[in-house]
């Protein structure tokens, strides 16, 4: 059986803020065209690690870490230049966060920062990154309107469009369906396992069900430790660790 390509290797990391201690030396692999669930309670490091993966964390003074992380085996701290690492990490938030810009300009603020400035190359980045986020039918039509129009879960595959649009490798997700009802959660997940094809996903979720439903293996991370990582249906029916099942059966949480 062939091994799994490793996209993103984390080696023994420790996040700290201060003298709170966010992860303790977690070392796991992300592999390519997957996506990766991560789940816990409440501080748990779950934002912390997504943080630290798309190093948001730089401008904090009292961010300290330890350890390292891999993407296809460049160190993103010791040699990726931090723009670089943007295009190739992209991330969505639990909010929206559209910019106060039409639909079209949104998505094409990223290419345009990249030096694109051809109208029918932006068009066409426009319409493909709609499409992969399964929004382009429904705004098609009215892609010079302010995005701030759009209901909720629009605005949420804006934002993956937009992420998509500079062609990341990999795509984190910070609980991205917390705000959203069930029919646009649907959207959002029917998005992602397309887009698995193409990129790499990493799925920070409170919702259990969610990272059941969408994720080809889990993580289950508690009080800054990862607990285990495995094929997401052994996570779900035959976990390793007591703390596992205990957390997903709703003992705690």
């Amino acid at each position: 059986m062939m091994q799994p390509r490793k996209k993103i290797e984390i080696k023994n990391l420790a996040v700290s803020y201060g003298k709170i201690q966010s992860l303790r030396g977690a070392s796991f692999d992300v592999h390519a065209n997957e996506i990766l669930g991560v789940i816990g309670p409440a501080n748990s490091g779950k934002t912390s690690l997504l943080r630290t993966l798309n190093r948001l964390n730089d401008e904090n003074p009292l961010f300290r870490k330890e350890g390292q992380i891999l993407l296809e085996g460049v160190d993103i701290y010791e040699k990726m230049d931090l723009a670089i690492l943007r295009k190739r990490i992209g991330m969505v938030f639990a909010l929206p966060t559209p910019l106060p810009l039409s639909i079209f300009d949104n998505v094409a603020y990223g290419p345009r920062l990249q030096g694109i400035r051809k109208q029918s190359e932006l068009a066409a980045i426009v319409e493909k990154s709609l499409r992969a986020a399964f929004l382009w039918e429904e705004v098609k039509d009215r892609l010079k309107t302010p995005a701030m129009k759009l209901s909720g879960g629009q605005q949420q595959r804006l934002c993956i469009a937009r992420s998509l649009a500079v062609e990341p490798d990999v795509i984190l997700f910070d609980e991205p369906c917390s705000g959203l009802d069930p029919i646009a959660t649907a959207r959002v997940e029917e998005a992602m396992d397309v887009l698995k094809e193409k990129y790499t996903l990493v799925l920070v979720t409170n919702n259990t069900k969610q990272a059941a439903r969408v994720s080809d293996r889990t993580a289950f991370f508690l009080m800054g430790e990862l607990v285990e990582i495995d094929r997401t249906q052994r996570i779900f029916t035959v976990p390793q660790d007591k703390r596992t099942e205990d957390y997903i059966s709703g003992r705690f949480g």
